[in-house]
């Protein structure tokens, strides 16, 4: 499935220090300092809309979005979203990192697995379905990045697995993963045996410590007593 195509990053350049106030006085203002680099070109320092910026991280394609970015005063370029910050508390984009995309040249990207239907062995058998890579990477041109890959696993019986090299393969698409990597597979909740309950050992009575004691203690004295009936 194709990534969806947005319209135009609109940016200015940011001039003069990049400092705590210089980020602080862009985000009153509305906006969110940015940086954009690759292509052989330049870093330049710019502000965006967040509201834009969301609206692609948010979309089916996510990060992975390739769209046109309009710096004012240098040619429009094509690009996508390599990095980002949160404010922790409320969740506003701090800031966001573009990088230029060369669109005649193969890249690597990562991208969602998803899985459709459900199982026999779920259905039929009462097993669940277990996703262990919910990401694969891929390589290939940027306009044939897939918003995520689909695969359909109603199919899938009791202890039935799915490799990266079950994934739909085309020829635009290059998986990097391993092939014998598993994906996902339908198991069973093994129910775990109640841990065994080891009864306390009953401590020695006070009495019976001081008897064997004192039995201890009487033995020297009833040899001695034998040993002088003797002389």
């Amino acid at each position: 499935m194709a990534a969806q195509k947005f319209d135009a990053v609109i940016a200015t350049p940011r001039t003069g220090k990049f400092n705590k106030n210089h980020a602080r006085r862009v985000r009153v203002q509305g906006k969110i300092p940015a940086v954009v680099y690759g292509a052989g070109l330049e870093s330049v320092a710019i502000t965006v809309d967040p509201r834009v910026v969301t609206k692609i991280l948010h979309s089916e394609s996510g990060h992975n979005t390739i769209f046109d970015l309009n710096v004012e005063g240098a040619p429009l370029v094509k690009a996508m979203i390599v990095d980002w910050q949160h404010e922790p508390i409320k969740g506003k984009l701090l800031h966001i990192d573009f990088k230029r995309i060369a669109m005649d040249k193969a890249m690597r990207v990562s991208v969602p697995v998803q899985l459709n239907g459900i199982p026999a062995g779920v259905k039929n058998s009462g097993g669940i379905l277990d996703q262990i890579m919910r990401e694969v990477e891929i390589e290939c041109l940027p306009d044939d990045i897939p918003g995520h890959i689909d695969i359909d696993v109603t199919a899938l019986e009791l202890y039935g697995a799915i490799h990266v090299s079950d994934l739909p393969h085309s020829g635009k698409l290059k998986f990097l993963d391993d092939e014998h990597a598993l994906v996902a597979h339908v198991t069973i909740i093994k129910e775990e045996a109640p841990a065994e309950v080891i009864a306390p050992v009953a401590a020695e009575p006070e009495v019976a410590k001081k008897g064997k004691g004192d039995a201890a203690a009487a033995a020297p004295a009833a040899d001695a007593k034998a040993d002088t009936k003797k002389k």
